[in-house]
């Protein structure tokens, strides 16, 4: 099995857990590539089957993510539509996409290489924008959300917002979040959206702070076309795409749009979303219940 590794931050929990893993791919026999500026943390590795790598391909079977969520967010950047199944083994804190636990790790492995799994296909959102941005252009999907906010000011920005060349209304706010059904458990959920399973084929708008007090978060079918264009004092805004940020001028048109392909994200027989939910978000912890 051809295995690629990547992380982007290095605290001791990931060098301990990348290393624990490493040991057991090696006994596994796994053919093994570091993403190249992860590995070069570790120049005392003198692992002859450890090679670099910079971008991806098809012949590849698996992408581990070692790392918290923002981590696999980044990695996806090298997947896009390979078709490449990731799973993330989780250093960092909530955890809601990188689901093995470092002590867990090699119970996990063992089950993937013996193809003791399922895949959960997720959706994402893709971007385009008038004129078009080269920093967007490169990379322009996003698995959790794509997000419009305000830029050097304290001022709230006005996103008129359009569904499917309709007009829809104009937030008054200090931004707007489009998130897909993965994304509903991150920044839209800490601004009051829903949260949505991930096989719903929906997208979700959900207001930053809007100052229209009737302004609530939005369910939208996922073949909806959003279009948005921004205005407010300051000449620039700012447009995230998960964890990568670009400047926009004002009155730049962003049209948000369903993909054309998915991300695979590698699930182990016994885990669930309801089960994952339950245990990150705490459900039923309260003892009156």
């Amino acid at each position: 099995m051809k295995i690629a590794i990547y992380s982007q931050y290095y605290p001791e929990k990931s060098f301990d857990a990348f290393h624990h893993l490493l040991q057991i791919l090696s006994q596994e026999k796994a053919e093994v590539f570091i993403e190249k500026e992860f590995l070069t943390q570790f120049k005392m590795l003198k692992n002859e089957t450890v090679k670099p790598f910079t971008a991806l391909d098809k012949s590849f079977n698996l992408l581990i993510s070692i790392g918290g969520d923002g981590t696999i967010l980044r990695a996806i950047t090298y997947l896009k539509d390979l078709d490449i199944p990731i799973v993330g083994i989780n250093t960092g804190r909530l955890g809601f996409l990188s689901t093995i636990q470092t002590n867990d790790i090699e119970a996990a492995i063992k089950n993937i290489l013996n193809k003791n799994y399922k895949i959960s296909e997720r959706s994402l959102l893709s971007i385009e924008t008038l004129p078009e941005n080269n920093k967007i252009k490169e990379t322009n999907f996003a698995l959790n959300e794509i997000a419009i906010s305000r830029k050097n000011t304290t001022s709230m920005i006005t996103v008129d917002t359009k569904l499917n060349n309709e007009y829809l209304t104009s937030y008054w706010s200090d931004g707007l979040i489009v998130s897909t059904p993965t994304g509903s458990t991150g920044y839209s959920l800490s601004c009051g959206g829903p949260v949505i399973t991930p096989d719903t084929n929906s997208f979700v708008l959900t207001p930053i702070a809007p100052h229209n007090l009737s302004a609530r978060p939005l369910v939208i079918p996922d073949s909806t076309e959003i279009e948005l264009k921004v205005d407010g004092r300051e000449e620039q805004h700012l447009v995230s795409l998960d964890s990568r940020i670009a400047t926009l001028n004002n009155n730049t048109i962003i049209r948000i749009k369903k993909a054309p392909f998915t991300i695979k994200m590698l699930e182990l027989v016994e885990e669930s979303f309801l089960d994952t939910l339950r245990k990150k978000l705490l459900w039923g912890e309260d003892k009156r219940n």
